[in-house]
């Protein structure tokens, strides 16, 4: 696929996602958008309700469901329609009238969580037992256990209200990178071609040093002209988080964004520490990366360049085989649903357009399609991220069809361990296949890509945040030259000595996560999904139907436990170091077998 980015109109059907198996029309989107407001007022009738009875409780969870899949649903197709075109203004208002939506939802439910908190858990209980509350347990015991942490119901409508304006907040930066943002141009095979956040990856990985150097400086350059404006943005995210907290009585941001997933801090702490005791590890990539490259020195742009000469060029529909197969061992249900997503249901809008945002995910709500956004560029790179979000799209479609709606939610820590299960596994199959030397060696790089950005950037992320919501809370100023130093010291020890890096470019590193970094340490989770995914995918090797049984179980269960107890029954336990160790194990051992590459061929040279 061509890097000369296309309009969105101009794009092939069978690209693009079903979008109108949501709304067949944004008419019908605005249509429901206008009728709403009178069902999310309805909802306040309830307020004072909810102790009289298991009927009167009854009827006012299923009308805050039914009402809350409706704006989600509302904006999923808002979100949808501006991520594929960002210069759409339609589609730019629909997703903020939808932020406005969301934000009346919470402000006309604020009652709920303080009433049934003055309820008696002991007297409620029973209430569980009928049939038309039974899909409430799971989440009436998880309010309970928020007691804590809720305010009255004056204050929490209050707090709910504070929606709209904060989502505008963490709106700007996303907005201003991906719509007005010149991210410049860069020669590509003799052509000038203009970067955009849909072809930005492909150019950093070109095999040209002078396209990916001006793609990676004119990138971070862009970034840097309007550094000061994107880091107001990301002080304000992060004041807001130290706000909420406080106002919901925690003792800091980690704690209250650890509270919702169930998680102690000591699986976000044994990860930072066990990724600092390992990043000699790193070290030696880099330097294999630069003997291998035949380069004196390794640059930062030169870290996603490619080892090979040859790169394998993978369709789409050679991916969706290869992936298929990958996921042979999880059952022929689990791979014809996935194929048949893939294909002919269109779950997927792969193709590259102007105004297209950046990265990938997958999004869904229960009884409809999981869908997948993301930029295809014909490579092992586009493969292994459609493998990723193919494992959320089944995580949620298991889920939804096994457990009541209102228990089908899983935290965000769960739902990263099936993404690179499925990454796992398929690079797995690939490497215990016939393969070239040359196909060896892209797939050495694709997995090392994959645990660049999940086992290095992440966890450096992750550190930024601590430290950027620490200084938040105790006063400090947030701006971009603090901001800047401190992401390039973060990376500088991650490169070591190996790297020779250029600071300032570096350091505006954490502008170019237009997204994560407003999701409240979101970004830890990456790396602790790919921690229990690489053990999952090790029982296979020993006892492959229990594993199966295992993972499925597991992915089924979706909200119904807490993360860490699904995963402790699957056979991992992520209270402890030991996956992080063990997924550090499998990195060494890609890192090992490139050393072993070079030297081998600096033998044969040498002869």
């Amino acid at each position: 696929m061509s890097n000369q980015l296309p309009p969105r109109a101009d794009l092939p059907r069978d690209v693009t996602w079903d979008i109108e198996a949501i709304y067949p029309t944004p008419e019908a989107w605005d249509a429901d958008a206008s009728a709403l407001p009178d069902t999310l007022e309805a909802l306040r009738a309830y307020a004072g309700t909810l102790g009289r009875g298991p009927e009167a409780l009854a009827a006012f969870l299923s009308a805050q469901e039914d009402a809350r899949l409706r704006v989600s649903k509302l904006m999923q197709y808002a979100s949808m329609s501006a991520s594929t075109d960002g210069r759409d203004p339609e589609a730019a208002a629909r997703r903020d009238r939808a932020q406005g939506l969301l934000a009346q939802y919470a402000a006309a439910t604020a009652f709920a969580k303080p009433e049934l908190l003055a309820l008696n858990p002991d007297t409620v209980r029973p209430w569980l037992e009928r049939e038309n509350l039974q899909a409430f347990a799971r989440p009436l015991e998880l309010i309970w256990r928020e007691r804590p942490h809720v305010r009255s119901a004056e204050v929490e409508e209050l707090l709910g209200q504070l929606g709209t304006p904060f989502a505008s907040a963490r709106g700007i930066h996303p907005t201003l990178v991906n719509m007005d943002l010149d991210l410049g141009s860069t020669v590509e095979d003799g052509v000038r071609v203009p970067i955009g956040q849909g072809n930005i990856d492909a150019l950093t990985q070109h095999p040209d040093r002078d396209t990916r150097r001006e793609a990676w400086e004119s990138y971070a350059d862009a970034h840097l002209n309007v550094q000061h404006g994107l880091a107001a943005a990301l002080a304000t995210g992060l004041r807001q988080d130290v706000f909420l907290a406080r106002a919901r009585h925690y003792p800091d941001s980690l704690s209250a964004a650890l509270a919702p997933l169930h998680l102690p801090a000591e699986v976000f702490h044994n990860l930072l520490d066990t990724y600092r005791q390992h990043t000699p590890t790193w070290h030696r990539y880099w330097r294999a990366r630069a003997k291998w490259l035949g380069l004196p020195e390794l640059r930062e742009y030169d870290v996603k360049a490619p080892l090979t000469a040859n790169p394998p060029r993978v369709t789409y529909a050679q991916a969706v085989d290869w992936i298929t197969d990958g996921m042979a061992p999880l059952g022929e249900d689990y791979t014809r649903t996935m194929r048949d997503g893939l294909t002919t249901q269109r779950w997927v809008d792969y193709g590259a357009n102007e105004g297209k945002r950046q990265g990938a995910y997958s999004t869904g709500l229960p009884g409809g399609k999981p869908y997948i956004f993301m930029s295809w560029q014909d490579s092992l790179f586009s493969m292994s991220t459609l493998a990723h979000e193919i494992g959320h799209s089944m995580h949620s479609l298991l889920s939804s069809r096994t457990q009541p709606t209102p228990q089908a939610r899983y935290t965000l820590f769960a739902a990263e361990v099936a993404s690179n299960f499925n990454q796992a596994m398929v690079r797995h199959h690939l490497f215990g296949t016939d393969i070239t030397p040359d196909f060896e060696v892209a797939l050495i790089e694709e997995a090392m890509s994959n645990f660049h950005r999940y086992f290095f950037i992440m966890p450096t992320l992750a550190r930024f945040e601590l430290e950027t919501h620490q200084r938040a809370e105790a006063g400090k100023p947030l701006s971009a030259p603090t901001m800047n130093d401190l992401m390039a010291d973060l990376l500088s020890e991650g490169y070591g000595d190996t790297v020779r890096m250029d600071r300032e470019r570096s350091g505006i590193m954490w502008a170019q996560f237009s997204t994560h970094l407003y999701s409240n340490f979101y970004t830890f989770q990456y790396a602790t999904g790919i921690s229990a995914a690489h053990q999952l995918r090790a029982r296979f090797d020993d006892e492959p139907d229990a594993a199966r049984e295992a993972y499925l179980t597991f992915l089924r269960a979706g909200g119904s436990l807490d993360p860490l107890d699904a995963l402790q029954a699957a056979g991992v336990d992520m209270r402890t170091p030991e996956a992080v160790e063990r997924t550090f194990a499998v990195l060494d051992g890609y890192v090992r077998r490139l050393e072993e590459l070079v030297a081998a061929r600096n033998h044969t040279q040498n002869a």
